[in-house]
Protein backbone atom coordinates (compact mmCIF):
# COMPACT_ATOMS: atom_id res chain seq x y z
CA UNK A 1 0.00 0.00 0.00
CA UNK A 2 2.90 2.55 0.63
CA UNK A 3 3.49 2.70 -3.10
CA UNK A 4 -0.49 3.63 -3.97
CA UNK A 5 0.35 7.41 -3.72
CA UNK A 6 3.19 7.12 -6.27
CA UNK A 7 0.56 5.04 -8.71
CA UNK A 8 -1.82 6.94 -8.48
CA UNK A 9 0.33 9.97 -9.31
CA UNK A 10 1.75 8.04 -12.55
CA UNK A 11 -1.52 7.12 -13.72
CA UNK A 12 -2.31 10.77 -13.52
CA UNK A 13 0.41 11.77 -14.63
CA UNK A 14 0.07 9.39 -17.98
CA UNK A 15 -3.46 10.88 -18.34
CA UNK A 16 -2.55 14.17 -18.34
CA UNK A 17 0.22 13.34 -21.03
CA UNK A 18 -2.35 11.49 -23.16
CA UNK A 19 -4.63 14.34 -23.17
CA UNK A 20 -1.75 16.64 -24.90
CA UNK A 21 -2.52 15.45 -28.51
CA UNK A 22 0.54 17.27 -30.39
CA UNK A 23 2.26 15.15 -27.77
CA UNK A 24 1.25 12.01 -29.18
CA UNK A 25 1.81 12.97 -33.03
CA UNK A 26 5.49 13.71 -31.81
CA UNK A 27 6.03 10.37 -29.99
CA UNK A 28 4.57 8.48 -33.11
CA UNK A 29 6.67 10.70 -35.60
CA UNK A 30 9.66 9.51 -32.97
CA UNK A 31 8.61 6.39 -33.18
CA UNK A 32 8.51 6.32 -36.84
CA UNK A 33 11.88 7.78 -37.37
CA UNK A 34 13.74 5.37 -35.34
CA UNK A 35 12.13 2.49 -37.19
CA UNK A 36 13.30 4.08 -40.37
CA UNK A 37 16.55 4.21 -38.95
CA UNK A 38 16.83 0.05 -37.61
CA UNK A 39 14.73 -0.80 -40.59
CA UNK A 40 16.49 1.43 -43.09
CA UNK A 41 18.54 -1.54 -45.62
CA UNK A 42 14.81 -3.07 -45.56
CA UNK A 43 12.43 0.38 -46.02
CA UNK A 44 14.96 2.17 -48.35
CA UNK A 45 13.48 1.15 -51.83
CA UNK A 46 17.54 1.83 -53.25
CA UNK A 47 19.81 1.23 -49.91
CA UNK A 48 23.23 1.36 -51.90
CA UNK A 49 22.01 4.76 -53.26
CA UNK A 50 21.28 5.55 -49.22
CA UNK A 51 24.46 4.57 -48.35
CA UNK A 52 26.21 7.00 -51.05
CA UNK A 53 26.32 4.80 -54.36
CA UNK A 54 26.07 7.23 -57.22
CA UNK A 55 23.54 6.60 -60.71
CA UNK A 56 24.92 9.02 -62.65
CA UNK A 57 22.20 8.14 -65.42
CA UNK A 58 19.29 9.07 -63.16
CA UNK A 59 20.69 12.21 -61.89
CA UNK A 60 18.56 14.53 -61.30
CA UNK A 61 15.11 13.07 -61.73
CA UNK A 62 12.31 15.00 -60.81
CA UNK A 63 9.91 13.21 -58.46
CA UNK A 64 7.93 10.66 -59.71
CA UNK A 65 6.44 6.96 -59.12
CA UNK A 66 10.14 5.88 -59.36
CA UNK A 67 11.74 8.01 -57.41
CA UNK A 68 8.83 9.91 -55.21
CA UNK A 69 11.35 12.83 -53.79
CA UNK A 70 13.63 12.55 -57.05
CA UNK A 71 17.13 12.22 -57.64
CA UNK A 72 20.29 14.69 -56.56
CA UNK A 73 22.99 15.37 -58.64
CA UNK A 74 24.85 12.07 -58.60
CA UNK A 75 21.20 10.45 -59.06
CA UNK A 76 20.67 8.76 -56.02
CA UNK A 77 17.19 8.58 -54.68
CA UNK A 78 16.30 11.52 -52.40
CA UNK A 79 13.98 9.07 -49.93
CA UNK A 80 16.98 6.66 -49.74
CA UNK A 81 19.30 9.69 -48.59
CA UNK A 82 16.48 10.51 -46.23
CA UNK A 83 15.83 7.07 -44.76
CA UNK A 84 19.45 6.59 -44.24
CA UNK A 85 19.72 9.70 -42.63
CA UNK A 86 17.74 9.04 -39.76
CA UNK A 87 20.52 7.03 -38.10
CA UNK A 88 22.69 10.20 -38.23
CA UNK A 89 19.75 12.59 -36.78
CA UNK A 90 18.93 10.16 -33.72
CA UNK A 91 22.73 8.91 -32.99
CA UNK A 92 24.11 12.65 -32.72
CA UNK A 93 21.88 14.26 -30.55
CA UNK A 94 21.22 11.34 -28.37
CA UNK A 95 25.30 11.03 -27.80
CA UNK A 96 25.76 14.95 -27.30
CA UNK A 97 23.17 14.77 -24.44
CA UNK A 98 23.96 11.93 -23.50
CA UNK A 99 27.59 13.25 -22.63
CA UNK A 100 26.25 16.77 -21.50
CA UNK A 101 24.19 15.12 -18.47
CA UNK A 102 27.24 12.86 -17.54
CA UNK A 103 29.40 15.94 -17.12
CA UNK A 104 26.70 18.64 -16.37
CA UNK A 105 24.16 17.63 -14.06
CA UNK A 106 27.22 16.07 -11.56
CA UNK A 107 28.92 19.38 -11.87
CA UNK A 108 25.91 21.27 -10.73
CA UNK A 109 24.91 18.99 -7.91
CA UNK A 110 28.08 18.97 -6.41
CA UNK A 111 28.70 22.99 -6.91
CA UNK A 112 25.15 23.36 -5.43
CA UNK A 113 25.24 21.14 -2.48
CA UNK A 114 28.68 22.15 -1.35
CA UNK A 115 28.29 25.77 -2.26
CA UNK A 116 31.50 28.48 -1.19
CA UNK A 117 34.68 27.77 -2.79
CA UNK A 118 33.27 24.49 -4.90
CA UNK A 119 30.62 26.90 -5.83
CA UNK A 120 32.68 29.72 -6.90
CA UNK A 121 34.93 27.37 -9.13
CA UNK A 122 32.22 25.53 -11.19
CA UNK A 123 30.02 28.42 -11.74
CA UNK A 124 33.04 30.76 -12.82
CA UNK A 125 33.66 28.19 -15.25
CA UNK A 126 30.41 27.86 -16.25
CA UNK A 127 30.31 31.59 -16.89
CA UNK A 128 33.27 31.39 -19.04
CA UNK A 129 32.02 28.90 -21.35
CA UNK A 130 28.28 30.45 -21.35
CA UNK A 131 29.78 33.93 -22.26
CA UNK A 132 30.06 33.10 -26.14
CA UNK A 133 27.27 31.86 -28.30
CA UNK A 134 27.15 28.60 -28.25
CA UNK A 135 27.33 27.80 -32.19
CA UNK A 136 29.74 30.41 -32.51
CA UNK A 137 31.65 28.68 -30.00
CA UNK A 138 30.50 24.98 -31.67
CA UNK A 139 32.17 26.64 -35.04
CA UNK A 140 35.12 28.19 -34.13
CA UNK A 141 36.41 24.45 -32.14
CA UNK A 142 35.13 22.25 -35.49
CA UNK A 143 37.29 24.57 -37.50
CA UNK A 144 40.08 23.92 -34.63
CA UNK A 145 39.86 20.50 -34.44
CA UNK A 146 39.10 19.56 -38.06
CA UNK A 147 35.69 18.86 -40.02
CA UNK A 148 34.12 15.64 -38.80
CA UNK A 149 31.02 14.32 -37.34
CA UNK A 150 33.42 13.40 -33.82
CA UNK A 151 34.61 17.02 -33.37
CA UNK A 152 31.13 18.46 -34.18
CA UNK A 153 29.87 16.25 -30.89
CA UNK A 154 32.75 17.15 -28.95
CA UNK A 155 32.25 21.12 -29.56
CA UNK A 156 28.08 20.66 -28.68
CA UNK A 157 29.35 18.98 -25.51
CA UNK A 158 31.62 21.22 -24.56
CA UNK A 159 29.24 24.33 -25.19
CA UNK A 160 26.38 22.31 -23.94
CA UNK A 161 27.13 20.95 -20.27
CA UNK A 162 27.23 24.52 -18.41
CA UNK A 163 23.65 24.84 -19.28
CA UNK A 164 22.85 21.73 -17.23
CA UNK A 165 25.38 22.51 -14.73
CA UNK A 166 23.31 26.10 -14.33
CA UNK A 167 20.30 24.48 -13.85
CA UNK A 168 20.71 21.73 -11.98
CA UNK A 169 22.92 24.01 -9.42
CA UNK A 170 19.67 26.17 -8.99
CA UNK A 171 18.09 23.12 -7.59
CA UNK A 172 20.39 21.60 -5.52
CA UNK A 173 20.81 24.69 -3.53
CA UNK A 174 17.53 24.96 -2.39
CA UNK A 175 17.23 21.05 -2.17
CA UNK A 176 19.59 20.40 0.59
CA UNK A 177 17.57 22.62 2.94
CA UNK A 178 15.08 20.29 3.19
CA UNK A 179 14.02 17.97 5.63
CA UNK A 180 15.25 14.38 3.89
CA UNK A 181 19.33 15.73 3.54
CA UNK A 182 19.38 17.34 6.64
CA UNK A 183 18.18 13.81 8.07
CA UNK A 184 20.84 12.10 5.97
CA UNK A 185 23.63 14.50 7.23
CA UNK A 186 22.49 14.00 10.78
CA UNK A 187 22.65 9.77 10.49
CA UNK A 188 26.37 10.49 8.70
CA UNK A 189 25.43 9.68 5.00
CA UNK A 190 28.86 11.03 3.24
CA UNK A 191 27.82 14.02 1.17
CA UNK A 192 28.42 13.08 -2.12
CA UNK A 193 26.28 9.82 -1.03
CA UNK A 194 23.67 12.32 -0.65
CA UNK A 195 24.35 14.33 -3.53
CA UNK A 196 23.56 11.46 -6.14
CA UNK A 197 20.89 9.37 -4.55
CA UNK A 198 19.12 12.43 -3.14
CA UNK A 199 19.72 15.81 -4.93
CA UNK A 200 20.21 14.80 -8.65
CA UNK A 201 17.73 12.17 -8.37
CA UNK A 202 14.94 15.14 -6.94
CA UNK A 203 16.19 17.11 -10.30
CA UNK A 204 15.76 14.86 -13.03
CA UNK A 205 12.03 16.09 -13.83
CA UNK A 206 13.24 19.48 -15.34
CA UNK A 207 16.42 18.04 -16.59
CA UNK A 208 14.48 15.53 -18.55
CA UNK A 209 12.05 18.45 -19.86
CA UNK A 210 15.17 20.29 -20.94
CA UNK A 211 16.53 17.45 -22.37
CA UNK A 212 13.98 16.47 -24.48
CA UNK A 213 13.46 19.68 -26.21
CA UNK A 214 17.25 20.36 -26.48
CA UNK A 215 17.43 16.90 -29.03
CA UNK A 216 16.02 19.20 -31.32
CA UNK A 217 17.98 22.25 -30.94
CA UNK A 218 21.42 19.82 -31.25
CA UNK A 219 19.44 18.08 -34.71
CA UNK A 220 19.33 21.67 -36.20
CA UNK A 221 23.06 22.44 -35.39
CA UNK A 222 24.26 19.32 -36.47
CA UNK A 223 22.41 19.92 -39.59
CA UNK A 224 23.75 23.52 -39.64
CA UNK A 225 27.50 22.55 -38.93
CA UNK A 226 27.17 19.86 -41.51
CA UNK A 227 25.64 22.72 -43.96
CA UNK A 228 28.59 24.81 -43.44
CA UNK A 229 31.26 22.13 -44.05
CA UNK A 230 31.98 21.47 -41.11
CA UNK A 231 30.42 18.28 -40.31
CA UNK A 232 30.16 15.21 -42.41
CA UNK A 233 31.18 14.44 -45.41
CA UNK A 234 30.19 13.37 -49.04
CA UNK A 235 28.71 10.45 -49.54
CA UNK A 236 27.21 10.30 -45.59
CA UNK A 237 23.80 10.21 -45.96
CA UNK A 238 23.54 13.65 -44.01
CA UNK A 239 20.37 15.74 -43.65
CA UNK A 240 22.41 19.27 -43.66
CA UNK A 241 25.16 18.31 -46.15
CA UNK A 242 22.09 17.09 -48.61
CA UNK A 243 20.60 20.76 -47.78
CA UNK A 244 23.73 22.43 -48.96
CA UNK A 245 24.29 19.89 -51.93
CA UNK A 246 20.63 21.11 -52.72
CA UNK A 247 21.21 25.13 -52.66
CA UNK A 248 23.17 24.60 -55.75
CA UNK A 249 20.31 23.35 -57.64
CA UNK A 250 17.43 25.20 -55.70
CA UNK A 251 16.09 27.38 -58.68
CA UNK A 252 15.35 24.19 -61.12
CA UNK A 253 15.89 20.89 -58.86
CA UNK A 254 13.87 22.46 -55.67
CA UNK A 255 13.50 18.88 -54.43
CA UNK A 256 17.18 18.27 -53.80
CA UNK A 257 17.23 20.78 -50.25
CA UNK A 258 13.44 20.49 -49.83
CA UNK A 259 12.95 16.95 -48.46
CA UNK A 260 16.17 16.46 -46.43
CA UNK A 261 15.00 20.08 -44.95
CA UNK A 262 11.44 19.20 -44.49
CA UNK A 263 12.92 15.93 -42.75
CA UNK A 264 14.63 18.21 -40.30
CA UNK A 265 11.69 20.38 -39.18
CA UNK A 266 9.37 17.60 -38.48
CA UNK A 267 11.57 15.72 -36.01
CA UNK A 268 12.27 18.89 -34.53
CA UNK A 269 8.46 19.43 -34.06
CA UNK A 270 8.24 16.01 -32.95
CA UNK A 271 10.91 16.43 -30.15
CA UNK A 272 9.11 19.81 -29.02
CA UNK A 273 6.21 18.51 -28.90
CA UNK A 274 7.22 15.81 -26.67
CA UNK A 275 9.19 18.10 -24.67
CA UNK A 276 5.87 20.77 -23.97
CA UNK A 277 3.94 17.55 -22.84
CA UNK A 278 6.36 16.19 -20.81
CA UNK A 279 6.66 19.56 -19.15
CA UNK A 280 2.86 19.46 -18.18
CA UNK A 281 3.66 16.52 -16.82
CA UNK A 282 7.08 16.74 -14.86
CA UNK A 283 7.14 20.58 -14.01
CA UNK A 284 5.17 21.41 -11.06
CA UNK A 285 4.98 24.66 -12.01
CA UNK A 286 2.75 23.86 -15.16
CA UNK A 287 0.67 21.62 -13.12
CA UNK A 288 -2.74 23.16 -12.44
Amino acid sequence: MRHAPALAEARYNVRVFLKDRLALVGVVWIVLTFALAILAPVVAPYPDQGRGASNVPNRLQAPSWQHPFGTDELGRDIVSRIIYGTRLALLMPFVVMAAVVMIGIPLGGIAGYYGGLVDEIVMRITDLFLAFPGIILAMALVAFLGASLRNVGIALVVTWWPWYTRLVRGMAVSLRQRGYAKAARTMGVSDLRIVFRHIIPNCLGPCIVQMTLDVGTVILEVAGLSFLGLGAKPPTPDWGLMISTGREYALQQWWIGMFPGLAIVLLVLAFNFVGDGLRDVLDPRAKR
